[in-house]
């Protein structure tokens, strides 16, 4: 195997990884233990997915030179949903719902994408449709989950 699949290799490892721990998170109760625990290794799964994308879109950037700029984007969303919790942000907790939700709808966009041509049903349904989907499935959903935790007080137990 050469350096560029065992890259390619590491960067499906970290997208599996991340699409996991990312829904386990979403699941959770929102409070200090498997939440915090997943949400950790949900984030550190995305800065491989990133470091590995950022530097197969160099290696390949003829044919990939979107995937930087939409690696620079999506993990952008995930620092800033992890940032807006670790250094406490005015408002975090809108914040972090944006930026760890926007990243996981660019982690499934990504998935569904790269292997919509081996997916039966989606095979037959238009790339831009594909590309675009999770998105608009998901930000009414990140706006649900917004207004529901806007409502409550904030608790310093919360993550």
């Amino acid at each position: 195997m050469g350096v560029f699949q065992m890259i390619i290799a590491l960067h499906i490892v970290a997208g599996i990884v991340c699409l996991i721990t990312g829904l386990l998170a979403i699941m959770m109760r929102k409070k200090r233990g498997p939440h915090t625990i997943y949400g950790e290794i949900y984030h550190g799964s995305y800065v491989v997915i990133f470091l590995t994308s950022i530097v197969t879109a160099i290696w390949h950037w003829e044919q990939s030179a979107y995937l930087f700029f939409i690696a620079l984007f999506s993990y952008g969303l995930a620092l800033y949903g992890y940032l807006a919790r670790k250094r406490r942000w005015t408002e975090w907790l809108g914040k972090h719902i944006n930026g760890m939700l926007g990243s996981y709808i660019g982690v499934i966009t990504a998935v569904l994408v790269v292997n919509q041509t081996k997916m039966p049903v989606l095979n037959q349904w238009p790339s831009l449709l594909v590309w675009l989907l999770p998105t608009i499935i998901g930000s009414p959903l990140i706006a649900l989950v917004q207004k529901k935790c806007g409502k409550r007080k904030v608790s310093e137990k919360l993550v």
